[in-house]
């Protein structure tokens, strides 16, 4: 009984390629790695929020994630390698990793993947060197992420000449000819092979030991000691750039994960969040194709010297066509903290009578403050600069206030916290519970209320984190009506890096320098005792959003932290009352199904939809022309439509803050490129931004919350204080 277990492993054994015995990299598992490896686990065990999460039997799940990892379309591994995998390592992987330290169980499956890339890319050679028919009715699934692995050899090479395909058209209806776009993939795919191949045991233990912790949640990583001096550098220093956070995924894809508020990026207005870049030109140069290139070689060619430019060619994250671009050209800079700080205006907001009511928007894209050594009280934060535009439009008589946060991702929790002070009298704004459930408040504690005059919160998918809590608080004190996309990001969890020499015993520095454990630690609730995790916040008045449809927000992520409660902690305040919210959601869904504006939305967002719920591409080169035709037609239409709009936009004028009037004006913009020089099936953002109608909505609504608190019917029929959004006062 006690050999059957060696049996299965010499079987698995069988079954497996013989890589592992000729690679010429043969990566071990080293002292230094085994002191990491078993630290991290402990760490797991005992300080992350969910350490609870994952069982011994979770563990051959480990392979799989970690196989997914390197090959996320699911091409290069077979679904026999899948099981024969599972079945040699699984059984004692915990055991490998909680005693032993020992991951060579990762570099044996790398060495696999490896192999796998070297053998695929001679074959894509091969064939990229034929004719290739694009004159079938073949289709193919762009995105195998969730997809098994082919069952066989032969499945997965007919996978690949269906992806040989479909980037083959991408790319000739990028304007190449055939020999050039066989040229760029052959490229791509020599890059992605030397990148592979160059791969060392540091980056490979990082990439595993970071399928290990996303077995707890999504946002816990490891970090390799190159990679935390990277961590380190952005965050520490205002390098100059673009503005942008950047990543590459396993195909070798180059993402933006953030756009720095204020920053070069930022004020270009078309460079988004889940774009892609595709290639990267310096002025003067030849466009230099970055797909396939490692992180540190596409961040090199992005960052500059102050006043250079470089030209970005994006596919929009809300492209419904990946194979169009457009061009963007950024002038290199450090960040500018003035053109990042919050900023206001005040609309003439007519009702149906013809009323003009001023309303002030204040637009908060981060949560900003001190928080270096050298900062002092003058510091900019969020709180001080909204309550200086505050007191500024209240002296324009604003008859109320909105506060867009659908740009914003977050920031300092203390910032939210001041934030929400200003339009509440004290009290607790966020409960912050460890993984020991031991539960800590952050309060305003300073009674005076800066506005008590009507108030909305416009969120978005894209609010998260800190946007959450304070629009949450906001919520839970009945103080303001949120608007927006059906929900928020969901992101209610807290990191924190803890640097591995820092918990383990000193060694020989031989072997490297040790890494770092990015760990969640703790979850956010907001006063009443519900989780901003996952579910985020639900608007008290919904808006129909194209970003609803997009593969954004927490609960997309595998294994994020569940959505819970605690306990209430008494505050004095309640959500609005149904019958205060309930007529003007009346009316904001009767304009909804009126306005004009809402029936292009409407349209925009359902060709948006049909397109994204296309998970299969034609292979068939004429049939994808005609529908780039069709689908430059159809965005060309709603941007005529949206420009047309914009010119019955409600009148609007700008209030800023001091440091900024006192600021010279800066350069004007430079003109957007020729459009034969990069286009987009997506709606252009300058044009949708110049006819906003979530914000108009907005307006409208906190319009008719005005005249409602001053209808003296209403105010007869309420009866309690309850019935009225607090604050609903002037004077």
């Amino acid at each position: 009984m006690r050999l059957r277990p060696l049996f299965h492993a010499l079987c698995a054994l069988v079954l497996l390629p013989s890589v592992f015995a000729n690679t010429d990299r043969n990566f071990a598992t080293n002292p230094l790695m085994q002191n990491e490896v078993r630290t991290l686990k402990q760490m797991l065990d005992y300080m992350h929020f969910n350490r609870n999460a994952v069982a011994n039997t979770d563990y051959p799940k480990l392979i799989t994630d970690y196989m997914a990892l390197l090959d996320p379309q699911r091409l290069y591994f077979t679904s026999p390698d899948e099981q024969s995998l599972r079945r040699l390592y699984g059984p004692q992987l915990e055991n490998d990793l909680a005693y032993r330290g020992n991951i060579d169980a990762a570099f044996r499956i790398f060495g696999l993947f490896e192999e796998r890339v070297k053998n695929r890319v001679t074959w894509v050679h091969e064939q990229l060197a034929k004719d290739i028919d694009l004159t079938t009715d073949e289709t193919y699934t762009f995105d195998r992420s969730k997809a098994a692995w082919p069952a066989s050899q032969q499945e997965a090479d007919e996978l690949w000449m269906r992806r040989l395909k479909a980037e083959l058209i991408n790319e000739l209806l990028r304007d190449k000819s055939v020999d050039e776009a066989k040229a760029v993939m052959n490229r791509r795919f020599d890059r992605y092979l030397k990148n592979t191949s160059e791969l060392q045991a540091p980056e490979i233990q990082e990439r595993f030991l970071t399928a290990l912790m996303r077995l707890y949640d999504p946002h816990s990583a490891y970090f390799s000691a190159p990679s935390l001096e990277d961590f380190n550098v952005d965050i520490n220093l205002k390098l100059e750039g673009i503005g942008a956070v950047l990543s590459v995924n396993e195909e070798g894809v180059c993402n933006i994960v953030s756009v720095v508020p204020g920053g070069p990026a930022d004020l270009t207005g078309k460079i988004k969040p889940n774009d892609q870049i595709l290639a990267v030109q310096q002025a003067g140069s030849e466009p230099i194709d970055v797909v396939g290139m490692r992180l540190r070689q596409v961040v090199q060619l992005v960052r500059g010297v102050k006043g250079t430019q470089v030209t970005l060619t994006i596919v929009p994250a809300k492209a419904t066509d990946k194979s169009k671009t457009e061009l963007v050209t950024v002038t290199r800079d450090v960040i500018k903290i003035n053109q990042a700080r919050a900023s206001a205006s005040i609309y003439e907001v007519p009702d149906s009578d013809g009323k003009i009511s001023p309303v002030g928007v204040i637009s908060l894209n981060s949560f900003y403050g001190g928080m270096n050594p050298g900062d002092t009280d003058d510091t900019a934060t969020a709180s001080r600069d909204v309550a200086e535009l505050i007191a500024k439009l209240k002296q324009e008589n604003i008859a109320a206030l909105v506060i867009d946060l659908r740009r914003n991702g977050g920031g300092l929790l203390s910032e939210a916290i001041n934030l929400t002070g200003l339009f509440i009298d004290q009290g607790p704004v966020v409960q912050v519970r460890d993984s020991m459930g031991r539960v800590a408040l952050g309060r305003d504690n300073n009674r005076s209320i800066l506005y008590d005059g009507p108030l909305a919160v416009l969120t978005s998918r894209f609010s998260a984190s800190a946007s959450e809590i304070f629009a949450g608080a906001l919520q839970n004190y009945g103080r303001a009506v949120v608007i927006g996309d059906s929900s928020t990001y969901g992101k209610g969890t807290v990191q924190s890096i803890y640097e591995m020499q820092n918990y383990m015993p000193r060694m020989s520095s031989d072997y490297g320098k040790p890494g770092a454990a990015k760990l969640t630690i703790q979850k956010y609730y907001l006063p009443n005792g519900a989780s901003t995790q996952k579910r985020g916040v639900v608007p008290d008045i919904a808006l129909p959003s194209i970003d609803d449809f997009l593969d954004i927000g927490e609960a997309r992520e595998p294994n994020a932290l569940v959505w819970d409660e605690i306990n209430s902690t008494p505050f004095e305040g309640k959500p609005l009352n149904q019958a205060f919210v309930a007529p003007l959601l009346s009316a904001s869904q009767q304009r909804q199904q009126s306005l004009d504006e809402f029936a292009l939305l409407k349209r925009n967002i359902d060709w948006f939809r049909i397109k994204t719920e296309q998970k299969t591409v034609s292979l068939n080169l004429e049939l994808r022309r005609s529908e780039k035709t069709t689908n430059e037609a159809q965005s060309k239409e709603f941007e005529s439509a949206y420009a047309a709009m914009a010119k019955t936009d409600f009148p609007k004028r700008e209030i800023k803050l001091d440091a900024v009037l006192a600021e010279k004006e800066p350069p004007a913009p430079e003109p957007d490129p020729a459009a034969a020089e990069g286009d987009t099936d997506a709606v252009d953002p300058a044009a949708a931004a110049k006819f906003d109608v979530h914000l108009r909505e907005t307006l409208r609504v906190v319009s008719d919350a005005v005249r409602l608190s001053d209808d003296p019917v209403w105010a007869k029929r309420s009866s309690t204080p309850t019935f009225v959004m607090p604050g609903l006062r002037r004077g």
